[in-house]
């Protein structure tokens, strides 16, 4: 039976932004901060902190978030951690330098 999962953003001490997947978002948290897997992108950005997560009762669902997420801007990451959907809307629309509003 399908549970779901749980898609979260994790801050690393390099300030930079981890996105996952996991069914257990605790374990997975302290899987990072323990430094099990040293290929890890998160081993030498140990501590990281949860930031955001969110539950998806359909595993595809979850997985293709994770993807879509992992190739968003920072700001449109911040803008989800916020719940900000407008701004996210927004963001998305530019991507390009001739919009400075969003390019700063």
């Amino acid at each position: 039976m399908d549970k779901g999962l749980y898609v979260y953003i994790a801050l690393c001490k390099d300030s930079s932004y981890y996105v996952g997947v996991t069914n257990n978002v605790e374990k997975r948290i302290a899987q990072h901060n323990n430094g099990e897997d040293s290929n890890a992108y998160t081993f030498y950005r140990r501590p990281i902190k949860l930031v955001w997560q969110n539950k998806f009762s359909n595993n595809l669902e979850a997985i293709e978030w994770e993807k879509k997420i992992k190739g968003w801007t920072r700001k449109k990451k911040e803008a989800l951690m916020k719940g900000d959907f407008d701004l996210i809307h927004e963001l998305a629309k530019c991507q390009n330098d001739t919009n400075s509003k969003f390019n700063e």
